[in-house]
């Protein structure tokens, strides 16, 4: 009885929108054009990468210590300045910028991590457990925030054609987009769904409740959680030696 009184509401409400539309199906928030999503979050998750780069012990960075992070603030800067409150529709140069930021910043974590691995394999890093541990973190933490940054820059063409509507295929499948009544009509990914995306495809080394849909989505994954492993399985195992 439950489940015919459920079927008749979503059958009255998708009526009501029908007439509201004139007859048409109103397509979900995602296909079409929409405004702009906020700013603050991407903005936030890239000054905590930035910060977490300046915690970073000084053999493990690419360049003499503060270079790459003030370069990537000063790339920020710009992005933000161009669009202060929401992420519009941007010309050439600023969504090459915005790669650029991302790719500096993907480019220091690597290196860091790799350093990371090749000083635990040849015993020239992780003398103390807590700091090894804190490091390991560092660039685990900052790991997350990266892959979220390329997911959220790369899907459907960025924040800018997602936003306009341009690409009817989706790289990255949520949930909302399988089951449109179990979200409002105007609800689109943000860069927070690509963090989460990020934090449990790392923590748990496999998709979640987002799937990838696209080859260069799978790849992407793939590489985050291989990174995401080594990390934790080197840094934990080096640390408890270090207690034993």
């Amino acid at each position: 009885m439950d489940d015919i009184s459920s079927d008749t509401e979503s059958r009255l409400v998708r009526i009501e929108r029908l007439l509201e539309s004139g007859g048409r199906e109103v397509a979900p928030a995602w296909r079409r054009v929409t405004h702009g999503e906020p700013r603050w979050a991407v903005t936030a998750a890239i000054l905590v990468a930035v910060a977490l780069q300046l915690k970073l012990p000084e053999p493990l960075t690419l360049l003499p210590f503060g270079v790459l992070p003030g370069l990537e603030v000063v790339l920020l800067t710009g992005l933000v300045a161009a669009n202060p409150r929401r992420v519009e529709p941007r010309n050439k140069r600023l969504r090459s910028l915005g790669l650029a930021l991302i790719g500096l910043i993907s480019l220091a974590n690597g290196w860091a991590a790799a350093q990371l691995v090749r000083g635990l394999v040849h015993g020239t890093e992780g003398s103390g457990a807590a700091k090894l541990l804190l490091t390991g973190g560092n660039i685990w933490l900052t790991n997350v925030i990266v892959f979220a940054l390329w997911y959220w820059e790369l899907d459907r063409g960025g924040p800018a054609n997602r936003m306009m509507g341009h690409r009817q295929f989706a790289d990255f499948l949520f949930v909302q987009m399988q089951s449109p009544g179990s979200a409002p009509p105007d609800w689109e990914p943000a860069f927070l769904d690509y963090l989460y995306l990020s934090f449990t495809n790392s923590a748990a080394f496999s998709p979640t409740d987002v799937m990838p849909l696209s080859r260069w989505a799978k790849m992407l994954m793939m590489l985050q959680s291989t990174v995401s492993l080594m990390t934790v399985v080197l840094v934990v195992a080096r640390a408890v030696n270090i207690l034993d």
